[in-house]
């Protein structure tokens, strides 16, 4: 199954749609917004720490982290955006990025002027609680991968990103029958969910034989939904997604 691209903007709606209602006059709006479409290879920074960007960045195809870096050079991988995400919407009202975000899958990017966006934010002001929401939900998020990474077990720990990956790649229509590309690798996988590539190894085995998912190069399907989310401990509710 090859991943669909979709048009930025349509993305960028969908994406918005999913944890708000949006009306046609802002769907239009946001469908007229200018965005700048970049290709850009795996493993190539996008933005770093100190960075003062005048752009919001759209995943429009592809996976792409937030990381930060140890005095030794170590990585934790912080969030995994996928597409319709927006991985700097905070550098809107803050000067400089306190994260490195850069792609982990060769990616198509929109970047969209900071002044547009606060423009569209000016003619359509309840888009400006709908960005605010997204800011929101991507803390909430955050706060999920701090209890999963700091109190569930390894086997559970990914069991619940493989969930999550799935609910939200589904809310955006990336993943039909509970399949969807998953072309993070285990090294990757392993820097965020605080683990050692060998057991992430393991654990991705142990997942396969216990039947609750299964995988074909750079792609997973989920088996068992419900003993999946089960394992995982996994509730939806963190998401806010729209009904």
């Amino acid at each position: 199954m090859k991943t669909l691209i979709l048009t930025p903007n349509f993305l960028f709606i969908r994406k918005l749609e999913s944890i708000s209602v949006l009306n046609d006059e802002e769907k239009q709006a946001i469908q007229a917004l200018s965005i700048k479409t970049v290709s850009l290879k795996a493993d190539q920074d996008i933005l770093k720490v100190g960075d003062h960007p005048t752009q919001c960045c759209l995943v429009v195809d592809g996976f792409i982290c937030a990381y930060k870096l140890t005095s030794e050079g170590k990585r934790q991988i912080l969030s995994l955006y996928i597409p319709g995400d927006i991985p700097d919407l905070e550098s809107l009202h803050l000067s400089y990025l306190d994260i490195n975000i850069a792609s982990i899958t060769p990616c198509i990017l929109g970047f969209i002027e900071h002044d547009d966006v606060l423009r569209l934010c000016e003619l359509h002001p309840r888009l400006t609680a709908v960005l605010w929401r997204e800011t929101l939900v991507s803390a909430s998020i955050t706060r999920e991968w701090l209890l999963n990474n700091g109190q569930r077990h390894a086997y559970n720990r990914i069991a619940h990103l493989i969930c999550e990956l799935l609910v939200r790649l589904d809310a955006v229509g990336l993943a039909p029958h509970k399949t969807f590309d998953m072309p993070v690798t285990q090294v990757e996988l392993a820097d965020a969910t605080g683990m050692t590539q060998i057991h992430m190894n393991r654990v991705l085995q142990s997942l396969r034989l216990d039947g609750l998912i299964s995988s074909h190069k750079n792609q997973i399907t989920v088996n068992d939904w419900e003993k999946l989310k089960e394992t995982g401990e996994f509730d939806p509710l963190y998401l806010h997604l729209v009904a």
